[in-house]
């Protein structure tokens, strides 16, 4: 890393004519008194600004004009991380952690401000030392991803690499992943690793781990109590309920969505109660039925990234779904309006789509409910046309599925049949 990342024009020369690099500890006089660590810039901010990470833990932009006075400390300020060595306790139970990215498994150089991966149990604990005294964290990293950045393959690893712990000493396993695409990762783990006979909770952090704020720890936490108290098994999303710190939320992994930008409860059950709870490190088990257990493993790691999801809206152009057509596309999953319903300037297109073998299944743009295309004209038309409706499968869901599905047959009846069949709880009873 250079002494001055992310510096460039007036604030470059700033810190040169002060002889003040990244890392330096200093003192600031310009409205009031800071004092913290000088810190690197995103690569295309502005000129008029510098970063100060303060002993807090929070990074502030200081405008150099309203600068009075910068002092470099006598000896820089390097917080000095110590990885203890733990030994392995027989009588706890035994958890792995698989990395893919995000804050959730990361720790931050102070002195530069990166972010990197953890990638021991020793730092592992260093970093969240209560989870040594719930069980033992074997730790590995898969690959470091931010999530949008996740795509099909990323999941087809991570499905191979769980696979072949089918028959390990683990009580869980814990997927540290980003939180904006891992409804779509929990929901492809649920379908390709259905009846895996340990629970395997995904984890994330709204905030990152500098922050004071941040729900990364109590995350992690609150995933391995879950894991090794829960005596289930299946794939969930386990995050903070709302913004207090008292409870942490287990969701189905075919039934959640994140519905909030930043938000530490970002995270909800669509259309029920979270499956579990951890409320003041107590398991409270809400589901009606453990449907789980009850499944015999029989993974299918195969996938067909040809799916489209088209929401449908006002003023849509059939073109759009022509071209999906004419790429060769094995199913259109439509997120409809209310109860189930498109246009019906879409139709002659859907029948081009129903006479080329594509799937086409129906959900609904809104937030809980079922589809229900026999009430009106328009949705017994769909109907009528091949249109499936996919009861209150959330539309990512059906996505994925779908993907899923067509990755594992092409025959248009076994599609249809695995579509409707209750696999992984993608839709309640």
């Amino acid at each position: 890393m250079s002494e001055y990342t992310g510096y460039d024009g007036n604030s470059l020369e700033f810190l040169k004519k002060n002889q003040v690099v990244i890392g330096d500890s200093v003192k600031i006089l310009a409205d009031i008194t800071y004092s913290g660590i000088i810190m690197p810039r995103y690569e295309h901010s502005d000129d008029k600004h510098i970063v100060l990470k303060l002993k807090s833990g929070y990074n502030i932009g200081l405008e150099i004009t309203k600068i009075e006075k910068i002092e470099k400390n006598p000896t820089k300020e390097v917080i000095i991380e110590k990885d203890s060595k733990i030994e392995k306790n027989e009588k706890l139970p035994n958890i792995l952690l698989l990395s893919t990215g995000g804050t959730i498994a990361s720790k931050i150089d102070y002195r530069t401000g990166a972010v990197t991966p953890v990638l021991t149990a020793e730092e592992l604990n260093s970093s969240v030392p209560e989870l040594a005294k719930i069980a033992n964290i074997e730790a590995k990293v898969l690959f470091s991803e931010y999530s949008e950045n996740i795509v099909p393959e990323h999941w087809l690893k991570i499905a191979e690499e769980i696979k072949q712990y089918s028959k390990s000493d683990y009580s869980g396993i814990i997927i540290a992943h980003g939180t904006d695409t891992m409804h779509y990762t929990s929901s492809y783990l649920s379908f390709s690793l259905a009846g895996f006979p340990i629970p395997i909770a995904l984890v994330g952090s709204q905030r990152s781990s500098d922050r004071a704020s941040s729900d990364a720890a109590l995350n992690l936490i609150g995933a391995t109590k879950f894991l090794t108290e829960c005596n289930t098994n299946g794939i969930y999303i386990v995050m903070h309920q709302d913004e207090n710190d008292e409870t942490i939320a287990c969701h189905i992994g075919t039934r959640v969505r994140k519905n909030h930008t930043s938000k530490r409860g970002a995270f909800q059950t669509m259309g029920d109660d979270p499956a579990f709870l951890v409320v003041n490190n107590k398991i409270h088990n809400n589901m009606k039925t453990d449907y789980f257990s009850a499944q015999e493993f029989n993974p299918q790691i195969k996938i067909n990234e040809k799916v489209a999801l088209v929401k449908y809206h006002p003023g849509y152009e059939p073109s759009l779904l022509k071209n999906i057509i004419d790429s060769n596309y094995k199913a259109i999953i439509f997120e409809g309006t209310g109860l189930g319903h498109i246009g019906k300037n879409m139709y002659s297109i859907v029948k081009i789509a129903k006479e080329k073998g594509i799937f086409m299944g129906m959900t609904s743009q809104c937030i809980d409910g079922r589809v229900r295309m026999t009430v009106y004209e328009s949705g017994r038309d769909l109907l009528n046309l091949g249109i499936i409706p996919l009861e209150n499968m959330i539309p990512e869901t059906a996505l994925v599925k779908a993907m899923w599905v067509t990755g594992n047959t092409e025959k248009m009846d076994e599609i249809k049949e695995f579509m409707l069949d209750r696999i992984a709880s993608e839709f309640s009873i």
